[in-house]
């Protein structure tokens, strides 16, 4: 696939794999992108992984038409992009690899070798030379690995964002960009939101035509938009107005709830509602919900004097990638001794700038013309 006259896409597309970084389910595969430039010299942006190492170089090969590249380089050490760093070096035994000096020390920790002979160290600034191509160097520590690097080629307006701007599934999905981008946002760099406002500072200097991330599509058409939309992940703010609920259920009366916690909202003309029940779905796409909507309601039965396991799985998701700035209100179900909500508030209290919303509604056991009165209180207040 071509990018530009000069730019040629060699990724591969990975439809074996079940988790991607043994959590994140990803039904329509994943995508590793690699690129070639091809000037007086050529330059090979990162390998893939390790399962596809022959296809990737067969790729390689294919667009380079029978030359040798010059340089490596290496954005990101991630296994899924950095595994064939040794074959494309025994391959290529003229070549010399790029990459900065952190990625050079997990180059030895991974593979062995760290290239003393054959390597260029680079940092923030730092500009290599293909003939009419020149790349600079942009670093982008914890986006999401401490050593990585963005590269821009001046010529033509490419920014190779290393994982930035990735999403999951294979190339060949028709699937909703940013629906996946804002799963393997949250997911994977959410924690980062600081640096990833520093690396887009750095970019918005620049006059970026193309996007070429490590995962997912070329972006070529209306880059604002996707942007904005990592301006607004990374400033934790809010994307879609609406309220998101979590909840876990054991015999069903607490589902019942938050049916009626829906339906209520809906009716005072909530936008949007989005529900996750945290035993059966996706628990990515539940953590997604609760970073893109402003309000999130965290309902649980209690369980063993605390909140449901899968409950507090969810908010360590949360805390874990930072979760901040939001409104979170509670409602709980106990027979006996209802305690999931002040359980559930003393986790949550460890994030940043959250607002809690009364009333807290307790059901005992199952729902009463008292609690379905609260639950209709609560859904006032945050649709209002």
């Amino acid at each position: 696939m071509r990018i530009t006259d000069d730019i040629t896409y060699i990724g591969v597309d990975d439809h074996e794999i079940d988790l991607f970084e043994g959590q994140y389910e990803v039904p329509n595969g994943m995508a590793y992108n690699s690129y070639v430039i091809s000037d007086e010299k050529c330059a090979v942006l990162d390998s893939v992984d390790a399962r596809f190492g022959s296809e990737w170089l067969g790729n390689l090969a294919g667009a380079l038409d029978g030359r040798a590249p010059d340089y490596l380089i290496v954005q990101h050490m991630e296994p899924d992009h950095s595994a064939n760093i040794t074959r494309f070096m025994d391959a290529y035994p003229a070549a010399k690899v790029v990459a900065s000096a952190k990625a050079f020390d997990m180059m030895a920790n991974f593979y062995g070798e760290s290239y003393e002979d054959r390597r260029i160290v680079v940092k923030e600034g730092d500009e290599l030379s293909l003939g009419r191509h020149t790349l600079r160097f942009i670093a982008a520590p914890m986006v999401h690995w401490p050593e990585v690097l963005f590269t821009y080629d001046e010529l033509d307006g490419v920014l190779f964002s290393a994982d930035a701007f990735g999403k999951f599934g294979a190339l060949d999905a028709d699937e909703d960009w940013a629906c996946e981008a804002r799963r393997y946002y949250f997911g994977i760099v959410g924690k980062f939101g600081k640096q990833v406002t520093a690396a887009l500072n750095k970019v918005a200097a620049l006059d970026v035509r193309v996007i070429c991330p490590l995962h997912g599509p070329v972006l070529a058409e209306n880059l604002g938009y996707y942007v904005d939309l990592y301006k607004t992940w990374s400033s934790y703010g809010v994307e879609t107005e609406g309220v998101a609920i979590a909840y876990c259920s054991v015999y069903g009366h607490t589902k019942e709830a938050v049916e009626l916690l829906e339906s209520e909202l809906l009716a005072a003309g909530c936008p949007k509602v989005a529900v996750s029940d945290l035993a059966r779905d996706d628990m990515a796409e539940a953590v997604e919900d609760a970073f893109r909507y402003g309000t999130l309601v965290l309902v649980s039965t209690t369980y063993n004097g605390d909140m449901f396991p899968f409950m507090k799985e969810f908010i360590d998701h949360l805390a874990d990638h930072a979760y901040q700035n939001r409104k979170v209100a509670f409602m709980e179900n106990g027979t006996w001794a209802p305690n999931a909500a002040k359980a559930m508030r003393a986790k949550v209290e460890a994030c940043k700038g959250i607002e809690f919303v009364e009333p807290v509604v307790t059901i005992k056991s199952a729902l009463s013309d008292e609690s379905r009165a609260a639950v209709k209180q609560l859904a006032a207040v945050l649709a209002g």
